[in-house]
């Protein structure tokens, strides 16, 4: 079998010139899934043969792309049980959610469900981390996450509500884009805090980020960046008044000198009380629209659900709708004062993804500590799997840009890495390009 094709665009590349077929990444991606996934578990749903082919979608920019869909996300050929492990199922959907059907028109195949935590909150699935199967993978996009590490998939869509995309992305090496709040649709997307939950997607290249957020959203192609020359990153971990890991420490250190030996100039900051308030704040949003938007599943379920998120829904029963009101106020007045910060002082943050490697044990899915407030401000967040830990878990950092500047962020990205091989791309813990395989 030939080997990985690499990115989006190499793979097209070898379909014009003959030297594969459409179907050849599916079939390495089941082949992948076949021998990885009883350790691995990232998968509540998987297609048993692929899709029929369109060929007029042929110049399609995913055309042929095997790709992975979060289990809260409605599709038509597969079953939903968002997370809930069966007690709440979908055999069948009527239609596809937006996002699936705006993937099937662009060329792409659906692989499967992708396991999620109970409705995207605390409670863990059965998915292990690819890097180290007794350590978690995070959550809630637990299954997309650790899909694309092991090589499953080369994209997989996930949901961010507190820290879903970020946090699995650094724990298991991967890409994970938070596009700026909104971006894509959340129609056939089981809610949860509707106010914070965004659509996302992991990789194993910025390059192939880049190419999914361009097919999906009709931006202009993404390119790297001449030179950081000019660019002025600030850093700044939020909250930035925690004790931080010296893993974590070193890492974002790592970051900085890759983006300065680009040209970047380092700035750091202090974003004021405005901002630091938001961590605590996202955690009232989120509480109060949770028990609102899921006021049906608990009343009916309330027994079988997670203690977790029981206790959200609980606790969040007993925010009043003045507390929430000033909550959504604070976070006005913080997308203010950050959008001034980078029109006059920064064009991107970095910042810690997590708050170490990821803890051994499956039965909890980490702290999102370090996601929280961004995806309050809804800005686009993108985790660099840029370091390892002490226990050579791999550790990542954020890089965030203002609001509706997505595709900035992400020719920065581009070009960070261009200028460091060590984030220019990720392979599986089971490369795919192995000698069996070549």
């Amino acid at each position: 079998m030939p080997a990985e094709p690499g990115t989006i665009t190499s793979f097209h590349q070898r379909l014009k010139t003959s030297q594969m077929d459409v179907l050849t990444w599916w079939h390495q991606c089941a082949d992948q899934i076949q021998q990885l996934e009883p350790d691995v578990s990232a998968w509540e749903a998987l297609a048993t043969e692929p899709p029929r082919l369109d060929k007029t979608l042929a110049d399609q920019p995913l055309y042929g792309v095997p790709i992975g869909i979060k289990d809260i996300i409605d599709t038509v050929d597969h079953p939903t049980m968002w997370g809930t492990g069966g007690y709440l199922r979908s055999s069948t959907s009527l239609v596809d959610a937006s996002l699936v059907t705006l993937l099937k028109q662009r060329g792409a195949l659906i692989m499967g469900k992708t396991v999620s935590t109970e409705f995207a909150y605390y409670t863990p699935g059965k998915t292990r981390n690819p890097h180290d199967i007794e350590r978690t993978p995070g959550g809630s996009s637990s299954g997309s996450a650790a899909a694309v590490a092991a090589g499953m998939v080369p994209i997989a869509f996930g949901t961010q509500t507190a820290g879903s995309m970020i946090r699995p992305a650094s724990y298991c090496g991967v890409f994970g884009f938070k596009p700026t709040y909104n971006t894509l649709s959340a129609g056939g997307v089981r809610g949860f805090a509707p106010s914070l939950d965004t659509i996302g997607w992991f990789a194993r290249s910025v390059e192939d980020i880049a190419t999914v957020f361009s097919s999906l959203t009709g931006a202009e192609d993404i390119q790297p960046l001449d030179s950081l020359a000019g660019i002025r990153i600030g850093v700044f971990s939020l909250p930035s008044n925690t004790m931080m890991d010296a893993d974590v420490q070193r890492v974002l250190a790592e970051a900085e000198q890759v983006a300065s030996q680009a040209g970047a100039e380092i700035v750091s900051l202090d974003l004021g009380d405005d901002i630091e308030c938001l961590v605590e704040q996202q955690q009232v949003v989120m509480a109060y629209e949770a028990a609102r938007t899921l006021a049906s599943e608990y009343k009916k379920f309330s027994d079988q659900m997670g203690p977790k998120l029981v206790e959200l829904i609980e606790e969040g029963h007993t925010i009043g709708w003045r507390r929430y009101c000033d909550a959504m106020r604070a976070v006005a007045k913080a997308r203010q004062s950050l959008s001034q910060v980078f029109a006059t002082q920064v064009d991107a943050i970095l910042a810690a993804s997590a708050t170490g490697e990821a803890p051994l044990g499956i039965k909890a899915t980490g702290d999102s500590l370090y996601c929280r407030g961004w995806t309050l401000l809804g800005v686009p967040c993108l985790n660099l799997p840029i370091g390892k830990g002490s226990a050579g878990m791999p550790i990542g950092v954020q890089l965030i840009a203002d609001r509706w500047a997505d595709e900035h962020l992400l020719a920065m990205a581009s070009s960070l890495a261009v200028n460091a091989p060590a984030i220019s791309s990720k392979t599986s813990p089971k490369t795919q390009d192995s000698p069996e395989s070549a």
